[in-house]
């Protein structure tokens, strides 16, 4: 299929200063569809070239206008109060919302073309006209998605479980007993229950944009790190905590954060009240309590660099098999031919 997939965001590096979790698992999947033989082209600005000044050659294409595609494919973007809600031209205006409803209005409303959202941010709400029209399938991040809506995880990439060493990753010098990287967005709750009561007892690292930190002046904010940073800290450091805004933890809608912290060998504590938290990981990281964390990490210190801490870390990487890219590469095709079949005759160009 010749897909147009709309994403804001980066395939490499990026920008240090912006939001994108997308960057550790975006490209990948990219690349696994055009391994399977589909067409992409991208359908917002190349912002890897403009603001990150990076080239990434010929592999991917970028379409400003309107190109002709089978499948329209979305990252699914909502407002954000005087970034994307602002006029064209103005000051700190970003114009993923506006694109958006443009290839919407074009392709999905007026051509009927096939179209997926990819609902990454549990944004679109559940009584959505997109949710009811014909041609378009909803895609959730989650274990148990909106009823009507597909599974599509995270990905991680095949090769990256497969090169994973528990070994060697038990071996390193994890100086840091505790760290997190990520933004604040919608967090406090569980920052506040689970991970500051252990900062005030291990030293520890929080990489990420937190703006309203007052209530914890004991805990060390590093600020936004560059994206290729965040698997060094995460490799000098012995545990992280899953940190989930509720409307994520109801659902079993875990973040990237898991495979970024597991394939650099820091172990994962989830807090019990995630839906599913036993498939992402092993029963004995599973906390229900700030106190219970500390436990965990004081217990994670006296087992560091051996075999115990070994089989830990590889039972982790075993829960990463949930997001593999191949399987979900696998879930999105059959999400593409759904949207195909489903959807009305195509109307001619305008």
């Amino acid at each position: 299929m010749k897909i147009g997939y709309s994403f804001w965001g980066f395939l490499g590096n990026g920008v240090t200063d912006t939001p994108d979790g997308g960057r550790s698992h975006r490209r990948p999947l990219i690349d696994a569809l055009l391994g399977r033989g589909h067409e992409i082209v991208f359908l917002q600005v190349d912002r890897d070239r403009l603001e990150a000044g990076d080239d990434l050659g010929d592999a991917y294409t970028f379409g400003a206008g309107i190109p002709d595609i089978d499948v329209l494919f979305l990252e699914w973007r909502w407002p954000i109060e005087g970034r994307n809600t602002t006029a064209c031209g103005t000051q700190g205006h970003t114009c993923d919302l506006h694109r958006q409803a443009e290839l919407l209005q074009h392709y999905t409303v007026r051509r009927r073309t096939p179209t997926v959202i990819w609902d990454k941010d549990r944004r679109l709400r559940e009584d959505s006209i997109w949710r009811r029209i014909r041609n378009v399938e909803v895609c959730e991040a989650a274990l148990t998605p909106t009823p009507d809506a597909h599974r599509l995880l995270f990905p991680v990439d095949d090769a990256l479980l497969h090169g994973a060493d528990p070994i060697a990753l038990a071996s390193e010098d994890r100086k840091t007993p505790l760290g997190y990287v990520g933004n604040q967005y919608d967090r406090d709750d569980e920052f506040d229950r689970f991970f500051a009561p252990a900062a005030a007892c291990f030293e520890h690292r929080v990489g990420g944009k937190w703006t309203s930190t007052t209530c914890w002046p004991h805990v060390t904010f590093l600020g936004r790190i560059p994206f290729n940073a965040v698997s060094r800290l995460y490799s000098t450091t012995l545990a992280t905590v899953l940190l989930l805004p509720e409307r994520y933890a109801a659902v079993g809608q875990m973040t990237q954060r898991i495979f970024e912290a597991v394939l650099a060998g820091c172990l994962p504590l989830a807090p019990a009240s995630i839906r599913h938290v036993e498939q992402f990981v092993p029963e004995g990281l599973v906390v229900r309590s700030g106190d219970q964390v500390i436990q965990r990490i004081a217990a994670l210190q006296k087992i560091a660099g051996s075999h115990q801490h070994a089989e830990l870390i590889s039972e982790c990487i075993g829960r990463l098999e949930l997001f593999r890219l191949s399987h979900q590469v696998d879930a999105l095709e059959t999400v593409l031919d759904v949207a195909t079949a489903a959807a009305p005759p195509r109307q001619g160009a305008a």
